[in-house]
């Protein structure tokens, strides 16, 4: 049996990325088979797909960190024949074989049940983008914000973590703020739940950061860190918390202690490559119910097949991605 993927191949200086035929034995090693329905594009895929890459680990890669689909062959106990699973993180797509594959081959350990009330295709809607807006809601919560404590800021609100983040704190009754830096998309911003959108400016501005500042919002759902996030810090509310868990806006967080001092901020980290398996299928189950903005799935949702991916990878590495891609397998 042979099938379609979508692989990246460095070389030296010799770099190629494009659709092969493969058969199962040219996979990483693994113990559940699945038939991939999905996938899904995330900045890590687009950056995973470049030359020189310092996301892939190994060559030849078939990148895609997010896959869904069904058992075709399992020697776990775990999963049979027919399950329909979710797998995102780990090492699936930047050492191991990921999701632009018509196959997969993926250690059980790192694949989740897909939950009850969610197809396949609504699982890679959300993707890798959105369990990490789940989980940094869920460290939001658990740092004690709540609805009515005072607004929540997004920042990068446009991308996957961020529209995902706005529909998802929308519905569970937030006054969410929207940052972007792309005038054109407020009307969307507002339609998945913003109450309010505000440039990047109205963040950072450039100059220099103010230890503290104006107590702006309650909580922060930051994806890009670097200098958005040392401003963030000085605009939070007595108590208030942020769940940082991108760098688009850099690495350097040029930081005082002053906010965690004299407010007792809380800066929270947020991982979706490492997460425990028990709060990540508590999570997927969140996303199922409580945390499904179903309504907006369509207005996110771009679909696209494996002859569509570089252009589409290379639309999130230019800053122009919208919401979410899906690949369909």
């Amino acid at each position: 049996m042979t099938f379609k993927a979508f692989r990246v191949n460095q070389d030296g200086e010799e770099f190629s990325r494009g659709i092969e035929k493969l058969e199962l034995d040219d996979l990483t090693e693994g113990d559940v088979v699945i038939k991939v329905h999905y996938s899904s594009v995330n900045y890590k895929d687009a950056m995973a797909s470049v030359k020189n890459s310092k996301i892939a680990q190994k060559y030849p890669l078939t990148p895609g960190i997010d896959l869904a689909g069904e058992v075709v062959e399992s020697n776990s106990e775990q999963f049979r024949e027919g399950d329909k699973v979710v797998a995102t993180s780990y090492d699936i797509g930047v050492s191991k074989d990921g999701g632009y594959s018509e196959y997969a081959r993926i250690p059980s350990e790192w694949i989740v049940e897909l939950p009850e009330g969610m197809t396949l295709e609504e699982s890679m809607i959300y993707g890798t983008a959105g369990f990490t807006a789940a989980l940094s809601i869920h460290r939001l919560e658990e740092a004690g914000i709540r609805p009515d404590d005072g607004q929540i800021l997004v920042t990068g609100a446009t991308g996957g973590v961020g529209s995902m983040a706005i529909a998802m704190l929308a519905r569970l009754g937030y006054s969410v703020v929207a940052s972007t830096g792309k005038e054109s998309e407020h009307d969307y911003l507002k339609e998945l739940g913003a109450k309010e959108v505000i440039s990047r400016e109205d963040v950072y501005d450039g100059g220099k950061i103010k230890p503290l500042d104006k107590q702006n919002w309650a909580g922060a759902v930051d994806p890009t860190g670097g200098n958005n996030l040392a401003a963030i810090l000085g605009k939070l509310q007595y108590s208030g918390a942020v769940a940082v868990s991108g760098l688009t806006a850099g690495t350097d967080v040029p930081a005082t202690v002053f906010p965690f001092i004299l407010r007792g901020i809380s800066l929270l980290g947020v991982d979706s490559v490492q997460c425990p398996m028990t709060i990540r299928r508590q999570i997927w189950n969140r996303m199922a119910t409580d945390l499904k903005p179903e309504e907006h799935f369509g207005n996110m949702k771009n679909e696209v097949t494996l002859e569509e991916l570089p252009e589409t990878l290379n639309t999130l590495l230019e800053g122009k991605a919208r919401g979410r891609n899906i690949v369909k397998l």
